[in-house]
């Protein structure tokens, strides 16, 4: 099964990829982890890529799309899940392109709705553990809200991210994401319009629930 995930910023997008992962065994690429595998291994594509990096120039579609084509091809018996790319249609079309001309099917395409106010608020509002930083609190989601300043599950003292309280950056990467003409979501609508066309599967999940609730729907249309 090969999947394409979207979702902003605290959608929960990454623990529903997480649970995917775990679930169907497949592998789990990001970008990031691209970039990093290729210049530390010294591959040819990662050479180019550090050389922008270094720079602190955007690595071009020309290096990126066969990079992450590679690392596809790699998992390709075992299935992957591509999370945090393609974040323009430039890349989408480029991206389809590449899985065309290498005979590698898209099963589906999943993208997790979440308002961008909503969005923003689970981000600053989350609350990390002393105790065990996997403890789930946040002040703006009710099903896991502290005890006033202490965690919810043990009782330990409880602070912020500094990262999660900065408005700035969380209103920059959303502005990227929720740009339908030229960003991320303009990239998920380019693949809805082929799944429009039969060429692949599109499932929209309302984010706006927990978890479970998110996971529940989101394997019952994995079928």
């Amino acid at each position: 099964m090969n999947i394409i995930l979207f979702g902003p910023n605290g959608s929960g997008k990454g623990t529903q990829g997480s649970l995917l992962k775990e679930k169907y065994q497949l592998a789990h690429i990001e970008t990031g982890g691209i970039f990093r595998e290729n210049i530390g291994k010294g591959t040819e594509l990662g050479k180019k890529a550090k050389e922008y990096m270094d720079r602190g120039d955007l690595v071009p579609d020309e290096i990126t799309i066969p990079m992450v084509l590679e690392t596809l091809k790699a998992h390709a018996q075992d299935g992957w899940l591509l999370d945090g790319f393609p974040r323009n249609p430039a890349q989408a079309e480029k991206l389809w392109e590449a899985l065309q001309k290498s005979d590698m099917k898209l099963d589906y395409v999943v993208e997790i709705l979440l308002s961008r106010k909503t969005a923003k608020e689970r981000i600053m509002g989350r609350r990390i553990c002393a105790q065990d930083p996997n403890h789930p609190n946040n002040i703006f989601i009710e099903a896991i809200k502290p005890q006033g300043e202490a965690c919810r599950v043990c009782g330990g003292a409880l602070s912020a991210r500094s990262d999660d309280q900065n408005e700035q950056a969380i209103d920059k990467r959303h502005n990227i994401y929720y740009d339908e003409k030229s960003g991320t979501l303009a990239s998920a609508y380019f693949f809805k319009d082929l799944a429009a066309q039969g060429k692949t599967k599109y499932i929209e999940l309302d984010g706006a629930g927990n978890i479970a609730e998110v996971k529940e729907k989101l394997l019952a249309e994995l079928k």
